[in-house]
């Protein structure tokens, strides 16, 4: 049993930077949700952040962050934790204590959410609103079920939504960063051939 499963009481922020099994879970009003992953949206997730890491090695314009960064970042729910597969933060607006502190009291610019396959979808665009109401300007909802990737901008009223063909850009937040939809997902291995009948 981990140590969130024995926990029953409400934690604060604080007491999640101490559990053992901390990278598992979000707070939610006191309480402990845990995230639900696999291991294809975990290698979306990293594949993601390996595109963005090689485009800020030549556009050193901040920092990408890996899977299960926690930002207590939230106006109105000063308690609640959540955690970005990927994210991005501009240099300039993170400082040093701020970098060194337990979970991100900031913003990023940028929030990647790559959707597993036992996730809810009502949990997904909570999230969304979180993100949205802390000033993230950019959030990509990355679904490698159907290999699409649905682009939010915080104040506008549609979506993009993008297929393997199209071009992922990181607009004003990331200016210049491209890549093909397709380069994030897992290549789709060639189905053995069938047997003929005997």
């Amino acid at each position: 049993m981990s140590v969130a499963t024995a926990i029953n009481a409400p934690i604060s922020p604080e007491d999640l930077l101490v559990l053992e099994d901390r990278e598992r879970y979000e707070l939610l009003n006191g309480r402990l949700v845990e995230q639900s992953v696999s291991l294809k949206s975990s290698w979306v997730a990293g594949e993601i952040a390996f595109l963005l890491r090689r485009y800020l090695e030549k556009n050193p314009l901040g920092n990408v962050f890996p899977e299960g960064t926690s930002y207590q970042c939230f106006p109105e729910e000063p308690r609640r934790v959540r955690r970005a597969d990927v994210s991005f933060i501009r240099t300039g607006r993170l400082t040093e204590s701020q970098f060194d502190s337990g979970h991100c009291p900031i913003a990023p610019d940028l929030a990647v959410e790559v959707v597993s396959p036992h996730d809810n979808y009502a949990d997904v665009v909570a999230k969304l609103d979180d993100y949205f109401s802390a000033g993230v300007p950019l959030v990509w909802v990355v679904e490698p079920e159907s290999r699409t990737v649905a682009v939010y901008r915080n104040g506008a009223e549609s979506i993009s939504l993008l297929h393997e063909a199209d071009e992922l850009s990181g607009e004003q937040v990331l200016p210049g960063f491209v890549c093909h939809v397709a380069d994030i997902f897992p290549k789709e291995s060639p189905k053995p051939p069938v047997a003929p009948p005997a």
